[in-house]
C-alpha cells in the first residue's frame, strides 16, 4: 500500500492499495474512492472487541476495504483541524494514543481500549481513564488536534504536561499524574490541580490546540439565554 499526507491544517491521507489489499477504518471515516474496492462492515474481531472500540472513542462497527484492481484510491480526511501522523508498526509494536485519534490502517494492525493502571492518571491526568492502544504489524495513522510537538524521553526521564495535551505515546512511557504544589499556584495559576507526567524511556507526541480546550472556548462565548 502507498501513501500520502496532503493538506495543512486540515489535512488527508490518500491511500494507492493493489489489487486484493486491504484498509480499514471506523464506520463513516471514508472520505472518496475510486471505483475499484468492495467495502465489508463487521465488528472486526467481535462484539466484546467491538465494544472495548467504543469505550476508546470509536465505533463499534469497523469498515474494510479490499481494492480490486491495482491501483484503487482511497482517502480518510481529519475530522478537527490539526496533523495526521503515520507510524509503521513492526510485529509486536504497540502505541497508547487518546480517545478517537485513530483514522485508518492496514488489515493487519489491531485496535483495542488500553486501560490506565494507575487510577488517578486515568480519573484526573486529563487524558481518560480509557486511551486506545494500537498493534503492529502494519501502517496505521492517528488523528493529531493541532500542530504536533514530538519528544524523545531517556528511561527516567520525566516530562510534565497540562491536561489534554498528550495525543499518543510509546507503550513504554509511564503515565501518572502529580499535584500543582501551593494553593496559590492551585487557585489562581489557571492550570488547574493536576498534572500529567510522564516518564521514559519512549517517545510522545504532544498537541498544540486538545479539542476539549476549544470547545471550552467557545462555549464560554456563546451568549446566554436570557
Amino acid at each position: 500500500m502507498e501513501t500520502r499526507i496532503s493538506g495543512d491544517s486540515l489535512p488527508v491521507v490518500i491511500c494507492k492499495l493493489n489489487k486484493g489489499e486491504q484498509v480499514i477504518t471506523e464506520k463513516g471515516g471514508m472520505s472518496w474512492m475510486s471505483n475499484g474496492f468492495n467495502m465489508e462492515t463487521s465488528t472486526n474481531g467481535g462484539l466484546l472487541k467491538g465494544l472495548g472500540r467504543a469505550l476508546s472513542g470509536e465505533s463499534i462497527f469497523m469498515n474494510t476495504y479490499t481494492a480490486t484492481e491495482d491501483g484503487a484510491e482511497i482517502a480518510f480526511a481529519s475530522s478537527f483541524p490539526g496533523r495526521i501522523l503515520e507510524f509503521n508498526l513492526a510485529q509486536g509494536q504497540s502505541i497508547i494514543a487518546q480517545k478517537s485519534a485513530f483514522l485508518c490502517s492496514e488489515k493487519g494492525v489491531s485496535l483495542s481500549m488500553h486501560f490506565q493502571k494507575k487510577f488517578g492518571a486515568g480519573m484526573f491526568g486529563g487524558e481518560g481513564f480509557i486511551m486506545q492502544k494500537i498493534d503492529g504489524p502494519g501502517k496505521v495513522f492517528l488523528e493529531i488536534d493541532g500542530d504536533v510537538v514530538e519528544k524523545t524521553l531517556a528511561p527516567g526521564e520525566v516530562l510534565k504536561v497540562d491536561n489534554g495535551y498528550v495525543a499518543a505515546m510509546d507503550a513504554t512511557v509511564q503515565m501518572n499524574i502529580e499535584t500543582v504544589k501551593g494553593m496559590k499556584n492551585i487557585l489562581l495559576g489557571g492550570e488547574g490541580l493536576f498534572l500529567t507526567t510522564l516518564t521514559g524511556p519512549g517517545k510522545v507526541y504532544l498537541q498544540t490546540m486538545p479539542v476539549s480546550n476549544l470547545v471550552g472556548m467557545v462555549a464560554a462565548r456563546i451568549p446566554a439565554r436570557g
